[in-house]
């Protein structure tokens, strides 16, 4: 095929990527769409490009030195950019190539002023918009200095900063090409920046509108501030017209010039009330042809708007899908599942299909729809009540959406509330043998699954599955099983009213249920210093797991001194906890089973910080200082008004906090352990896809929704393109943050904690674990790398059940996410640990190795100088 060196705007519209970049392509669109005006211009194409960069034999080498570089490794990324810069802006423009633009600037009118801009295949999609990462160069005039600034775009693919960004993002260097937009300059009143959906809050019914005088690079450069117009449903509801010293105007001979402005245009707004509502109906125009929220930039000449850019807004959280146009307030599940990391499609549709209530998809995360709760003051004050029990910034999100004027509905109480009301009431007097029995079930249910499945294949699997996950659901939903936790929950939560009532102390069950029996998950955390018990005694095991690097190491123990008990030891221990994982309730994550290298580090460092019988001890010293709490407490209570009775149903709470704490983390493993069996016998499945050349690999399955899975094991038919297009977004979920309350509107709500009694300076939080430490903060977002000693305590997003075993290490937890019965924060009082979690962006304001005190029962963290 032809190359073709050349396109007008008028060509192309954004279908063409590949062939004019991203901001060609969507100029090209924008140039298609009724009423909207785009400066006339040309793309010099990626054939273009391709065929400058052939003409340096040395750029291949080059470009494998690069990929070869950690995106950390800031000195190596500018020197190596800065070598292939020169090397493309030092090659000659072939001939032919040179005229085909210089022929299309002759049409554009030979001396025109022109703006040259970069447009690159991997910029303004809608999973990544490199905002910035390239260059743009205004007022360029005559062929010559064009061709010269085509060579600068060229060469800017390949900045220290849009190096590095993509190699953040996973797109390699080779795979992505550069085009070049030449326009006709606009030489405005004023111009600026809109956003068709509020950039801050993602609300998508308001529209934002940045504005200044002259060029738009006294805005992008921060020479100016903006005039700020905020726009809902076509009218104006805010604006802050800014002080504009400075402007940037084109200078008659090329280039441009910052220039003051007159003292008495400075704080004259630079559009009239009506130019910013015709120019957000024209943005909203634009973002009904592309499907999606617009981030603008347009000039104002004449009276009459030109656009200049146009991309998708990156940094939004979607919106859960409806087949209607009502109102909706969703509340996210991974801050409940301590797991807000983005869901690949198998894992979230399979969690969908095992849920008890519908859940609601958006970007790879999952979402309940509380609306019907919420409009029914019944179940309203319910769903509050447990919310904020659980974790109060849920709540407050949820208080602030009601606070809008006619969000949710009001429904009388007689009238279709939703689902009952979110606490069950549990049996004045629960009996602990039913743990037992629940916990036995759920054995025997899993054994059925074992059992039966191991037959099972192609399109009968899936039959059968359906069929399992009615039965999983029916196991969760046992009544028995909610009074079972709600028994414990309760007799907490009553502790701690009554205690703080009547003694004037905070949290004090969270002594009181140290060591509580039957907890699976903190069983697991101690067990595996039993593990490190085995290990210790061997120094050529020590040595070789310090080695490890892959997960075939347990075959190799078994020739080293020692090596067979220590292989036997880790193997019994992933025969009962191999399920469980990092982000678990994904089934698409690896499992420990599968890669029992992420649990080395944490056994040598139980090596190393612990004697011979720690877990025995740890859990004795624990259990001691429950008993001792609690006659402490019975004591106390005796000696005060009616006290014998306060402390009779002390007691009785009491027990039962100890009978039924430790079940709370069962159902759990419940799931995760049915979770395991599904995976091996989907992953075999996927095994024979690749056998049978459906699929390139078996990972592939992960970006599948289950249903999908299922028509592809029938047909023997894949679409290559979808699993591609799955890939691209979940990396691009990966990027965005998700909001405990998001709704319809698109608006990411986060709530506050509105307290008075956190020092100044120091991080508030949810109070999960009483008491106070000071240690060395280590700030862990991969449990593979931890790296712990004595007394430091853990900084991270979020933990789940598989972080368990660091907890025996560990002196303090600080959690971004959480709440008061989330697993980091059971597992934290089973262990005494102090700890805060619900600590609002606390990996990014402490930093690692700096010193912070953790105080526990009244929630906030100091960072120490």
């Amino acid at each position: 095929m032809t190359a073709q060196y050349v396109l007008d705007l008028q060509e192309i519209d954004e279908t063409q990527v590949a062939v004019v970049g991203g901001k060609g392509a969507h100029l090209g669109g924008l140039s298609r769409i009724e009423g909207i005006r785009v400066p006339d211009g040309f793309c010099v194409t990626t054939d273009a490009f391709r065929r400058v960069m052939a003409g340096a034999p040395s750029m291949a080498e080059q470009l494998d030195q690069l990929s070869c570089l950690n995106p950390d490794d800031r000195e190596g990324i500018r020197t190596l950019s800065a070598l292939i810069r020169r090397t493309i802006e030092g090659i000659a423009v072939p001939d032919d190539l040179a005229a085909a633009i210089t022929g299309a600037l002759g049409r554009l009118g030979g001396q025109a002023a022109c703006a040259v801009r970069s447009s690159a295949t991997a910029e303004d999609l809608p999973t990544a918009s490199f905002a910035g990462q390239q260059d743009t160069y205004l007022n360029i005039v005559g062929p010559t200095a064009v061709l010269q600034h085509i060579s600068r775009c060229w060469a800017s693919l390949f900045t220290e900063r849009a190096v590095t960004y993509r190699r953040r993002n996973g797109i390699d260097h080779r795979t992505v090409h550069m085009a070049v937009v030449v326009q006709q300059m606009v030489l405005p009143h004023a111009s600026g920046i809109l956003f068709t959906a509020d950039p801050v809050t993602g609300n998508r019914k308001v529209a934002t509108v940045d504005a200044g005088f002259g060029l738009g690079e006294a805005l992008v450069s921060g020479l100016v501030n903006p005039d700020v117009f905020t726009v809902r449903d076509g009218e104006i509801v805010a604006k802050a017209i800014a002080a504009k010293q400075r402007a940037v105007h084109a200078l008659p001979a090329g280039g441009t010039r910052d220039v003051a402005v007159d003292a008495g245009r400075q704080e004259e707004p630079s559009l009239t009330d009506g130019q910013v509502v015709r120019l957000v109906e024209l943005g909203r125009r634009i973002e009904a042809r592309f499907g999606r929220p617009q981030d603008i930039e347009w000039c104002l000449a004449d009276d009459d708007f030109q656009i200049v850019q146009s991309r998708p807004i990156t940094t939004l959280f979607p919106i859960p899908e409806t087949d209607d146009r009502d109102n909706h307030v969703y509340v996210s599940v991974g801050h409940q599942q301590m797991m807000t990391d983005p869901m690949k499609p198998l894992g979230f549709s399979m969690w969908q299909l095992t849920a008890m209530v519908p859940m609601h998809e958006a970007g790879g995360r999952l979402f309940v729809d509380v609306t019907g709760r919420l409009a029914s003051p019944a179940s309203r004050a319910a769903l509050l009540d447990i919310m904020g029990r659980g974790d109060p910034l849920v709540r407050d999100a949820l208080e602030t959406v009601l606070d809008r004027d006619d969000f949710v509905p009001s429904l009388p109480d007689a009238g279709p509330g939703g689902p009952p009301p979110v606490v069950p009431s549990a049996p004045a007097e629960p009996d602990p043998a039913i743990i037992t029995e629940l916990i036995e079930r759920s054995q025997v249910s899993v054994a059925a699954l074992e059992r039966d499945i191991r037959t099972k294949s192609g399109p009968a699997l899936f039959d059968f599955l359906l069929e399992a996950f009615e039965e999983h659901k029916r196991v969760l939903g046992d009544p028995l099983n909610s009074q079972a936790i709600m028994a414990g929950m309760e007799a907490t939560w009553w502790l701690n009213d009554k205690l703080r009532e009547w003694l004037g102390e905070k949290n004090a069950a969270d002594t009181l249920t140290l060591s509580a029996p039957g907890n699976i998950t903190s069983e697991m955390g101690l067990a595996l210093l039993d593990v490190a018990d085995v290990v210790r005694p061997y120094p050529e095991v020590v040595a070789f797991l310090e080695g490890v690097e892959d997960d075939g190491f347990l075959d190799a123990l078994a020739k080293l001194a020692g090596g067979t008990e220590a292989r036997d030891a880790m193997e019994a221990y992933l025969d009962r906890y191999g399920m469980r994982c990092v982000g678990e309730i994904d089934i698409t994550r690896p499992r420990w089973s599968e890669r029992p290298s992420t649990l080395v580090p944490v056994i040598l460092d139980n090596v190393r910080i612990f004697e011979p019988g720690a877990a025995e001890r740890r859990f004795e010293e624990g259990r001691q200082k429950a008993r001792k709490k609690e006659q402490d407490v019975l004591s106390r209570l005796r000696a005060l008004p009616d006290g014998d009775r306060k402390a009779d149903e002390a007691k009785r709470m009491i027990d039962r906090v100890r009978a039924f704490a430790g079940y709370r983390e069962y159902p759990k493993y419940g799931i995760v352990s049915r979770y395991s069996v599904y995976k091996q016998a989907l992953m075999e499945e996927a095994e024979r896809l690749v056998q049978a050349h459906v699929l390139a690999e078996k990972e592939d399955i992960f970006f599948l929704t289950f249903q999908e899975l299922r028509d592809v094991v029938r047909s023997h038919q894949v679409d290559d393109l979808l699993i591609q297009q799955r890939k691209d977004a979940f990396r691009s979920y990966r990027a965005l943050t998700p909001p405990r309350v998001l709704t319809s509107d698109g608006e990411a709500v986060t709530g506050a904690y509105r307290r008075d009694d956190v020092p100044a300076g120091a991080l508030a939080g949810l109070a999960v674990s009483a008491g106070t430490v000071e240690g060395r903060a280590r700030v862990i977002l991969d449990m593979a790398e931890a790296d712990l000693e004595a007394g430091d305590i853990l900084v991270t997003t979020f933990t789940d059940p598989s972080w368990s075993p660091l907890f025996v290490g560990i002196a303090g937890l600080v959690t971004e996410v959480g709440g008061l019965m989330t697993h980091g924060a059971v597992i934290a009082r089973e262990y005494g640990l102090p700890a805060v979690v619900g600590v609002e962006r606390a990996t990014r304001l402490i930093r690692d190795g700096q010193r912070i005190r953790v105080h526990g029962t009244d929630g906030h963290v100091e960072i120490l100088p």
